[in-house]
Formats: structure tokens, sequence, C-alpha cells
């Protein structure tokens, strides 16, 4: 864990040598006392200790130099390494390495974070040795971090104080099976330091003129490899291919309507071995695994970057795989005017099916 520490605070020491103003960094060291959640009942045996969550942050500060800057109040970027023990050797820790965003409200003194990124699990499923492990089949995870805090970034000199709540939402995104996840609320306190300068920078006002776009036609195609929830059936390919239409509202929200059509190998598979291993169950072999949906969606706009949330319905569902209706969280960037990458988590309640990348084409 030391040597893990060491490393980032060089790489983190490295980034900061950059040429830029005292006053636009913020260092933060955080731990927050949690509960894990018993979001399925499978899960049940592994809630039996509290975790602990110990992050060490980078911010910068913006000013307003961009226009999403302005447009969401002048909000924070930077990279936090977050450290999970989990309490339970079962479960053993998590390290995760996270990009967030910082945003800021009722003065500056309540901050939304978001937080998303990547790590490993040190104890993963094994049949053999950890068998118990449900909520990782692989060490490879994902992560996601929301939290809410108060704060005070100058209380004492340079040095401030923050407390809060976050959920902490860690799984491999059913790259390989098994994969529960685990989600885990926390109260956290932190210490923050932030170096001033002689000469603050001031935050840039600018009246911007307001956004107007008509509707565009979207062609998207996503594709990934995940796993059935039966370990022995192996990771397979996935392919979505999505075609909708988007509506920029204003400068920070669009809204979506679309459908699309999934053909996931891992069902394909599924359905072949439950007629044979679980004859009661009356599944015909060849019961088509393709599935089509309708979904409806927003997207934040964070400069080039989107933030976009789907909710979707199976309107063609031949084979019954966890739940008629699916969710997707995600992000895009969009490359120029009419190409853009996306990168998402699609789900069904709080089991992650796929992690889906995609390219697409606006017109």
């Amino acid at each position: 864990m030391c040597r893990m520490i060491i490393i980032l605070l060089l790489a983190a020491n490295i980034a900061c040598a950059q040429e830029q103003s005292e006053n636009s960094r913020i260092f933060e060291l955080s731990y927050g006392y949690g509960t894990l959640l018993r979001h399925n009942k499978n899960v049940a045996h592994l809630v039996s200790a509290h975790p602990g969550v110990f992050s060490i942050t980078y911010s910068n500060k913006t000013f307003g130099s961009k226009r999403w800057q302005r447009e969401y109040n002048y909000p924070d970027w930077g990279f936090t390494f977050q450290i999970t023990d989990f309490n339970n050797e079962v479960l053993g820790e998590n390290y995760a390495l996270l990009g967030h965003y910082n945003f800021y409200f009722l003065n500056r003194k309540l901050q939304l974070q978001i937080a998303e990124g990547f790590g490993f699990n040190t104890n993963p499923f094994d049949l053999s040795a950890n068998p118990k492990n449900i909520s990782y089949g692989s060490s490879f995870i994902f992560s996601t971090t929301i939290g809410f805090s108060y704060i005070e970034q100058q209380l004492f000199n340079d040095f401030g104080l923050k407390l809060g709540v976050a959920l902490v939402h860690s799984s491999n995104g059913s790259l390989k099976a098994p994969n529960s996840g685990t989600n885990i609320v926390t109260f956290n306190a932190g210490l923050s330091y932030s170096p001033t300068s002689e000469e603050p920078h001031e935050y840039t006002v600018f009246e911007d003129e307001k956004v107007s776009e008509p509707i565009h036609l979207n062609l998207l195609f996503r594709a990934g490899i995940n796993s059935s929830d039966y370990y022995s059936l192996g990771q397979q390919p996935f392919y979505v291919f999505s075609v909708y239409a988007d509506k920029r509202l204003n400068y920070k929200s669009s809204i979506q309507l679309g459908a699309e059509i999934f053909f996931s190998e891992f069902l394909k598979k599924e359905i072949e071995y439950i007629s044979i291993a679980f004859p009661q169950r009356n599944i015909d072999p060849d019961t088509d695994h393709k599935r089509v949906g309708l979904f409806a969606g927003h997207e934040f706009r964070i400069g080039d970057l989107g933030i976009e949330t789907q909710l979707g319905y199976y309107i063609y569902y031949p084979y019954k795989y966890e739940s008629r209706t699916y969710s997707r969280v995600g992000a895009k960037y969009y490359i120029n005017d009419h190409w853009f990458g996306s990168a998402a988590i699609k789900s069904h309640s709080f089991n992650a099916e796929a992690i889906e990348f995609g390219v697409g084409l606006r017109i």
C-alpha cells in the first residue's frame, strides 16, 4: 500500500509542476467510514463488517476561461486515488484511480463530486481458493463515487475541512462472472490544502449567447465482452446498434429518443446451457437471443464531454434475462461536430450487464 501511495504522490507532483497559479490547486486527504449495502440477497453473507475508504485527491480549480466552466459555476477537475478496505478477508481490498469533477452550490459551501475510474481487487473469486467472493469475478474493476460534502476551503490559513456522505460503487461490469459488485455508503471527513498567492485568480463573468440547434440524428455502434451469471460459460462478445434523435435544449442539456438492437452472444450460450442443464424450465435451445429496445435519455454537456443517462424498455424480449427495463449511464467525447466516442455501463436495476465502448456519428 505504501509503495502505491508514494507512486501516486510523485505522479501528482509532476503534474503540479506545470506552470499554473499557486491558488489553482487543492490537495485533500479524507477517510470514509462505510456500510456495505445488501443490494441483492446473494451478497448477504458478505455484509459482515464496516469498510473504510481512504482517498488522496488532487483538484485543479477553474475560473471561467472556457464556457463550460462558467455554465457550471466554476467546477474543479482532478484525480482521486482511492483505497477501500472491506475489513473482510473474502472481499479483500480495492485500489482505484478515478477522474473527478467537483460542482459547487450555496455560495461554494456545498460540493457535489462525481468520480469514475478503474482499479483492481486483491482477492477476486476463485472456484477453489475464494468461492465466496461473488462480488468480483476478476481483479480488474470499474469504480464510481458520488458524494455530497460541506466544505470550508480556508478554515485556517491554507487548510480546510470537508465533511460529507458518499456512495462508492465497484464492479467489473460483467466482464467475467460472478459480478454482484459492491455498494458502500460512507460518512467522510477530510482535510484540504489550497496554497494561496498574493494575486489570487478572479472568476471570469461573460454573457454567453444562447445555444439553439435543430434535431440531430445519431448512429452509434457499441461493443465489448461480458459473461453469463453461469460461471462456466466463459466470456463472449456483444454488439449494439443504436439510432436516436437528440434535441439540444440549451448549452447544458439535450434530450434523446431512440431504438437499438442487442446481439449478446453470452445469452446464446446461456440459452443453450439452460435448455440442457435445466430441462424443467422448458427453454427451447433455438430461442432467439437478440433483443430490441426503445429508450429515452438526457445528456449534460461539459465542454467536449457529455454525461448521459438513459432508460430503456425491451419491445422484443424472447428470452427473459433480468428485467424488461434497463438503464445506461455513460460518457461521450465529441471529437468534432459529427464524430464522438462513448463508454457506458448498462444495467438492470443494481446488476450491471456490460461495459459498452462505442463510436458514433451525429448528423
